[in-house]
């Protein structure tokens, strides 16, 4: 599918679309079932959720902005403090949102919750997305009247994709073939190929009809210099001379806030690789498997794709270069997302969308990845969609791509 079309389907492909990202959802929730037991029971990280409150949040989502939303129809301009009508769970004498709303439930807290059982909470999913269809079968076919219906599909795309980023983290095998089609394979470019970014105006801002998420909104135009940029992002074989060459052990690569990082984690090489006599090996799935020299790097930290840089004289893109080099022919993109040396912050004229939390809390410094990655719906990868996380996340399916100095 061509990437704008994504952003402005109509009802009926829209309904597919809801139906099949949630048999994904569910497809990702029995792995973990398999793999973790019936209690699901995962340990406290920073970077996970308990499977079945991301499973019972994701059905949350979609019935507060839909099914319990009075004013669904009127889109980014509707007030999100509007009355709600009584969660379906309220039937059951269950406050969903003491449970699911993320905005009220602090991150640690989502380990200790009465949730409900996998069955029930299977159930209310269920009924979540048989209203969800039967309200947007009758939903005006305008940008607005569709909004919260592309937001919610979206949305537990992204769930998904952390569900794949949490298989890789307790190493069990998430069975998810879309996944595994696209991790470690070759580019197929030649190592450290470029292209050339053009020079000129670059409009980063969404442009045109459609679903935009508010951080991609307003305006923001940037004058781009001529460079040469990797026409992929870098691989496994140029990556690793820099861990062979000590380059992890030598503060004149890294950045102070790097060094304080390599410091902290004693890290010698990426999360995922250990040598062994046969060679590099990549932990997949909690298997050891042979690193794939021209796949592109993975499950690296800013901190790391800045050392490399430094080390091997070139530098990171920002995200106007990024933008507009990905409209040159030979730009391959969509294994791993891609650490750019932009601050993820708003666009000149910004405005919150209703679901407020998703951007304004996060323009804190943190860096604008790039891009999509092996585990991104291919409905949400778009070369306007701006991913954030902080440095030290490696978690993350992301890599990088570097620039000539």
């Amino acid at each position: 599918m061509e990437q704008d079309a994504s952003r402005r389907l109509g009802r009926a492909a829209l309904a597919d679309a809801l139906v099949v990202c949630r048999a994904r959802t569910l497809a990702l929730f029995a792995a973990a079932e398999r793999a973790l037991g019936p209690t699901l029971a995962v340990p406290y990280r920073t970077e996970l959720n308990p499977p079945l409150w991301e499973l019972g949040h994701v059905g949350w989502f979609a019935d507060w902005w839909i099914a319990r939303n009075p004013q669904r129809d009127r889109g980014p301009d509707a007030d999100p403090d509007a009355p709600r009508s009584p969660a379906r769970q309220a039937a059951r004498g269950v406050d969903a949102e003491a449970l699911y709303h993320s905005s009220l439930v602090p991150h640690v807290r989502r380990w200790h919750l009465p949730l409900p059982d996998a069955r029930q909470t299977c159930a209310d999913l269920q009924a979540s997305l048989t209203d969800t269809l039967a309200l947007l079968d009758c939903a005006a076919e305008t940008d607005a009247g569709l909004y919260f219906f592309r937001l919610a599909l979206f949305h537990e795309d992204m769930h998904a994709e952390a569900a794949v980023y949490m298989a890789q983290t307790l190493d069990y095998d998430p069975d998810d073939p879309q996944t595994s089609a696209g991790l470690d394979q070759p580019t197929g470019l030649s190592g450290g190929a470029e292209i050339p970014v053009p020079a000129g105006p670059c409009d980063l801002a969404w442009q045109g009809p459609g679903f935009a998420f508010d951080n991609e909104c307003g305006a923001q135009r940037v004058t781009v210099a001529a460079g040469r940029i990797d026409a992929a992002p870098v691989t496994w074989a140029r990556f690793m001379p820099f861990v062979s060459d000590g380059g992890y052990d030598d503060p004149r690569w890294w950045t102070p806030a790097g060094w304080r990082w390599r410091s902290d984690t004693a890290a010698r090489a990426p999360r995922t690789l250990r040598l062994d006599a046969s060679g590099w090996q990549q932990r997949r799935w909690g298997r050891w498997v042979p690193l794939e020299p021209e796949a592109p790097v993975c499950h690296v930290t800013l901190y790391e794709a800045q050392a490399w840089c430094a080390w091997a004289g070139r530098r990171l893109p920002n995200e106007a270069e990024w933008v507009a080099a990905s409209s040159v022919p030979g730009f391959a993109w969509g294994q791993v997302w891609e650490w750019t040396a932009s601050p993820f912050a708003p666009f000149d004229g910004f405005v919150p969308h209703p679901y407020r939390d998703y951007s304004a809390p996060w323009f804190d410094g943190r860096p604008v990845l790039k891009g999509a990655s092996a585990a991104t719906s291919t409905r949400l990868a778009n070369r306007r969609y701006r991913n954030f996380f902080t440095a030290e996340r490696s978690d993350v399916f992301a890599g990088f791509r570097s620039m000539a100095l």
